[in-house]
């Protein structure tokens, strides 16, 4: 299919696909496509969010599966192949005459690519190595002196993964602040959220941003905007003080501030509808663990507030309500909760 074509078939499956380039729209429509198509057929409907234990086993089995179909004989050598420069031929051919793509994300309804990066951290043996050592961390900032941004090099040099080095190395790279934010920091953060937003506004829609430019009112705290991924290292450089994990903790501690000001959502009558509703959708998901819920979509069920929020409200509901909470499985404590506590609920109400 086109470009257009394919964007507009995915966007069945992915709401943000409009944010995603060309380049990967071309390869989800090769890989992803098809497979979204079969999984709606079977009522399953497409999952992003925290890979569940049921995914988790799938993955590992069908990288055990093809390793036997192939005779490739190790997973670090199919799914990081660059480090076996002497097999890289043969890994290739091999991936692409036994369908690799196919093969690896085989009964999982999510996005290929995330699925191969949670194959590649599932079974790096670089990626759990414990904290970091001192000598480490001096190599990790000499590496990067010499390198600069290049993490798979430097990924390479200090048998640590990727993503372990970069996030390392945006820790230790400055004099990091961990007390409480001061006044001034957290204005640096607010001011960078606002400058990427205003950017990205900018860029997709030149003449809202000319009328945002014109009012004085905080209309750049736009729900979908702010739900959108943000560039954390990026608002990391222009805060200075904090390491982008902190930059994002501490956004959606005001991001849920500033949503939820002057909204009585837990008070009187309210309260207790959002309560019944919280539980009633909680049930209608069918999910066996926290992990399935799409938590951005129930935070209708109780006002227009971060997904933090809702699961907030939810914890307050089990450990308020759910004798023994700690015992049950999720989908028990959702049972507990419209079996028992709802009529109550219902009845208050």
């Amino acid at each position: 299919v086109d470009l257009d074509t394919a964007r507009q078939e995915l966007e069945e499956f992915i709401p943000h696909v409009r944010n995603i380039s060309d380049s990967s729209i071309k390869k989800m429509a090769g890989r992803d496509l098809t497979r979204f198509k079969e999984f709606k057929k079977q009522g399953i409907a497409v999952k992003f969010g925290r890979f569940t234990q049921k995914e988790n086993e799938q993955i590992q089995k069908n990288v055990e599966e093809f390793l036997s179909l192939t005779g490739i004989d190790s997973a670090e050598k199919l799914l990081f192949t660059s480090r076996y420069p002497e097999d890289k031929d043969t890994i290739h051919r091999l991936k692409t005459e036994h369908h690799f793509c196919e093969k690896i994300s085989e009964g999982i309804p999510r996005p290929w690519r995330l699925i191969y990066y949670r194959a590649r951290k599932m079974f790096d043996p670089n990626n759990y190595k414990g904290r970091y050592t001192k000598e480490e961390k001096e190599k990790l900032k000499k590496y990067q002196a010499l390198h600069g941004n290049d993490w798979k090099k430097i990924s390479e040099l200090m048998s640590r993964s990727n993503l372990s080095v970069a996030m390392k190395y945006s820790e230790i790279k400055s004099a990091i602040n961990y007390g409480p934010w001061t006044e001034e920091e957290t204005q640096k953060l607010m001011n960078a959220v606002k400058e990427v937003l205003r950017r990205k506004l900018q860029s997709e829609n030149p003449s809202s941003f000319f009328s945002l430019e014109q009012s004085n009112r905080e209309l750049w705290i736009d729900r979908e905007k702010l739900y959108q991924p943000l560039p954390w290292t990026e608002i990391e450089t222009k805060v200075g003080s904090r390491y982008w994990r902190q930059c994002k903790q501490k956004w959606n501690s005001i991001l849920t501030s500033k949503v939820t000001r002057g909204q009585q959502l837990y008070r009187g009558t309210n309260g207790l509808k959002a309560k019944i509703n919280l539980i009633k959708r909680l049930h209608e998901t069918k999910a066996e663990d926290a992990s399935e819920v799409n938590w951005d979509e129930l935070t209708q069920a109780i006002g227009d507030v971060p997904r933090a929020y809702v699961q907030s409200k939810f914890y307050r509901l089990k450990v308020s309500f759910v004798p023994l909470w700690k015992r049950k499985t999720f989908s028990e404590i959702i049972d507990y909760l419209y079996e028992k506590k709802l009529p109550e609920l219902e009845e208050k109400l």
